[in-house]
């Protein structure tokens, strides 16, 4: 039989798939959450938000308040990580609905003497809950209303804010009816705000054509941690196949001394519980995981899920793979490029629960083994949606401060699904994004629709995959461009480098996204002294980024107009409103343009304001809705903090 209720709760929000997957957020954020409430009639209702964290018994609740066409709305802070659940609870309230009803009877010089004896009931109904002050003050009322001598007290009551006040605090809720239950997953900081660098550890060797080890990476860690950089992703640190190992420039065929390519994983020194031997011990790596540390740089592992065809799983696990007629395994393929030193596991195996948790068990040993609070995933979108949700839902049961990258360039629902199934953040197509028009469209999706509940993008200018055409002409303005539209659109930045702030930009061909000469299939002696323009504003950027909260967040963002199509800018500012930045970028890596920028008074009022650059330190007072800017190659963008 259908609920007595009369109360309708409608469009709640957020939520993912009718609440299928639990929204995102980070430790002292904001949910805000809206519904449409209504009853038949027109009856005073109420409505409330109860919330608590997996680890409470307790719903804590907010009241909600309406806005227009019957909606309501009100916010909870989520305080500490793990998964919080919500929902809606709306009821007639019959008090406040006598309280109004009297109210205007009264208005209308109408005698309620019998509306009085019926409020009296209302007010016991909620004196076993009322404290003894409040009680003190309710007596008082019942004998008003009471009593015929008191009328004119008794009509004073009616309306009294304090009455009102009592009955919402202690609603008596008659019938009520309660939306579906919904959850939010929280996160720590870092889920958010991150600044990464990518390098190969073997190519971290002061001498050339020597393999670099985990040692020589802790000489770069002072480097790392001096421009900024809070998290360290290394490729995959274990032994690497020889069967079918690729060459130089992804040949199909090795010559003597070719190093192959790190995702090619397994060898007869172990599989992904195991370093490469050229690298150093796992004791080795600890020690570079603890130094990174004290300098607070975290360092994120690659959790690559394939197999060299001589890594220890295709003898010991057979059925883990998928195997032909002829008795070989179908190596990856990713048309039109080849991996013929890497066989894809077979998800569909009928051993999948041993498979399931010897792959959980890989990622649990570097987690307890090594104390990675990080991973970078490789290609996640070419296993099943499901075991991510599974392997993450997991780790996260015992360790929640861990968090995963999902790197997948692929379909746009395939990678929402992805971050549904609970990537802590993404990649995304700002590597392609490049004119006016693409760059505002693009983070327009990511920050205003559905997406901002669930993605958490993180901006890559480059990485060993794809050297995109931007890039190609080695040109340094629009490599500072580059990364300071990542840096400032999005909270979570990377590089790959030192080929990026070296400018190191060959393809490998006319028309590839791929480089010359890449780090994929060899190693490199890198001069890591060098300093130029391009690592000081990257150093200066990201100092920027840890001082000002506004840029410590995707989702707070309003795009300014410009009346010059080279000229992008856009507004920045935390959840509280107490930073607030400006940024104003140039698309021409060789023309200095000249822009009228139109402030954003929706948000900042109609008041005059003064920007200070945050690189340059120039500081300017504007009284104007539209203020003149003048940028040039050399430096093609300005970061104004804004100070009311």
């Amino acid at each position: 039989m259908q609920n007595q209720t009369r109360i309708i709760i409608e469009n709640v929000a957020p939520q993912l798939d009718s609440g299928a997957y639990p929204i995102k957020r980070i430790v002292g954020q904001k949910v805000n959450v809206t519904a449409d409430v209504f009853s038949d009639g027109h009856d005073v209702l109420e409505c409330c938000v109860k919330f608590k964290h997996e680890s409470e018994k307790k719903w804590q609740e907010i009241r909600m308040i309406p806005s227009v066409n019957d909606e309501w709305n009100a916010d909870f802070k989520v305080q500490k990580q793990g998964l919080y659940s919500y929902f809606i609870e709306g009821w007639i309230d019959y008090a406040l609905n006598w309280q109004h009803g009297t109210e205007r009877k009264i208005q209308d010089n109408q005698y309620v003497k019998s509306e009085l004896l019926e409020g009296a009931e209302y007010v016991k109904a909620v004196q076993e809950f009322a404290n003894e002050k409040e009680n003190e003050y309710l007596n008082t009322i019942v004998a008003y209303f009471t009593a015929e001598s008191d009328y004119d007290k008794a009509i004073a009551e009616v309306t009294s804010y304090k009455l009102k006040q009592i009955f919402k605090k202690y609603p008596i809720r008659v019938l009520e009816n309660k939306s579906i239950e919904l959850q939010v997953y929280v996160d720590r900081k870092k889920a958010l705000f991150s600044t990464w660098y990518e390098f190969f550890p073997r190519s971290a060797s002061q001498e050339k054509g020597k393999h670099g080890t985990f040692k020589d990476c802790e000489r770069l860690l002072p480097r790392v941690a001096a421009m900024g950089f809070d998290t360290l992703y290394f490729p995959p640190i274990h032994p690497i196949g020889e069967v079918n190992r690729k060459g130089k420039n992804n040949a199909t065929n090795a010559n003597p001394g070719d190093v192959g390519s790190p995702w090619g994983i397994g060898s007869h020194h172990g599989g992904h519980k195991a370093t490469h031997p050229e690298l150093g011990t796992i004791d080795d790596f600890k020690a570079l995981v603890k130094k990174a540390k004290n300098l607070g740089i975290e360092v994120a592992m690659d959790y690559a899920l394939q197999a060299a065809p001589d890594h220890p799983y295709v003898s010991d696990f057979p059925q883990w793979f998928k195997w032909r007629p002829d008795g070989t395994v179908q190596y990856a393929e990713n048309p039109p490029k080849k991996y013929q030193d890497i066989q894809p596991i077979y998800f569909e195996s009928g051993d999948w629960k041993n498979l399931w948790a010897e792959l959980l068990d890989v990622a649990l040993f570097w987690i307890e083994e090594c104390d990675i609070k990080v991973y970078r995933v490789d290609n996640p979108h070419t296993k099943p949606f499901y075991f991510w949700g599974w392997l993450i839902s997991e780790i996260k049961k015992k360790h929640p401060d861990v968090l995963f990258l999902a790197e997948a360039f692929t379909r746009p629902k395939i990678m929402n699904e992805l971050a549904k199934q609970g990537f802590s953040q993404s990649y995304t197509y700002f590597t392609w994004r490049d004119s006016k028009k693409e760059l505002t469209q693009y983070v327009t999706e990511l920050t205003q629709t559905e997406q901002k509940e669930f993605y958490r993008p993180n901006f890559w200018p480059n990485t060993p995959d794809i050297n995109p055409f931007s890039l190609q002409s080695g040109n340094e303005s629009v490599h500072l461009q580059k990364y300071f539209l990542a840096a400032t659109l999005s909270s979570s930045v990377g590089i790959y480098g030192p080929v990026f702030e070296y400018m190191v930009s060959t393809p490998m061909a006319p028309g590839k996204e791929e480089y010359l000469d890449s780090e994929k299939y060899e190693y490199f002696k890198w001069d890591w002294e060098i300093q130029n323009k391009l690592t000081t504003i990257i150093t200066k950027v990201n100092a920027i980024r840890n001082e000002q909260a506004s840029l410590q967040q995707t989702n707070n963002i309003v795009f300014c107009e410009t009346n010059n199509d080279q000229v992008i800018a856009y507004y920045k500012y935390d959840d509280d409103k107490q930073n607030e930045t400006l940024m104003v970028v140039s698309l021409d890596a060789f023309n200095t343009n000249q822009a009228m920028v139109r402030l954003p008074i929706e948000k900042l009022g109609n008041q005059p304001i003064q920007v200070t650059d945050l690189i340059t330190g120039n500081t300017y007072s504007w009284d104007k809705e539209w203020n003149f800017i003048v940028l040039s190659p050399e430096l093609p963008f300005h970061l104004f903090k804004i100070k009311r």
